[in-house]
């Protein structure tokens, strides 16, 4: 499965619930959350936009998505206004054949080594999706940091 395929049919605006873990210990904080995913550049990319708030504080960020071919490999740049601050991070993944697109990038922790993120959009039936983020660490466990389940507007 491509990337404009599986992509192809979340186009259109969307509305949810955004759950953020600080703590894996700790209940996440939950806010409401919308979603906007366009093609952009003759649907050679995809954009997916996104708000949250953060303790009533609104942020929002973006995911830019492209395929070099349709091996089903994906690259992506992610900027978010609290997650990232003024840095943008760049992932590589794929389209599972199940239409899971999934990318995986890191940031620098100093002192120590480098962490990793990683994404998931998982289109589901009954015309939703979920957006996942993971926080990765120099040993490659992950932690689910953040869950984003959509429905249409």
């Amino acid at each position: 499965m491509t990337l404009t395929t599986t992509l192809g049919e979340l186009l259109g605006q969307w509305r949810g619930e955004n759950r953020l873990w600080l703590d894996p210990d700790n209940p996440p904080a939950l806010s409401e959350t919308t979603a906007l995913v366009e093609s952009i550049a003759q649907d050679k990319f995809v954009t997916l936009r996104y708000t949250w708030a953060d303790d009533g504080n609104p942020q929002d960020g973006l995911l830019l998505l492209g395929a070099e071919s349709d091996d089903g490999s994906v690259q992506a740049v992610w900027v978010d206004s609290w997650h990232m601050d003024r840095v943008q991070m760049q992932f590589w993944g794929a389209v599972g054949p199940d239409g899971v697109v999934s990318v995986a990038g890191s940031y620098a922790a100093p002192p120590g080594p480098d962490w990793g993120w990683r994404i998931v959009i998982e289109p589901r039936q009954g015309d939703s999706f979920r957006l996942l983020m993971y926080n990765v660490t120099p040993e490659e466990e992950e932690q689910l940091a953040v869950e984003a389940v959509y429905h249409p507007v």
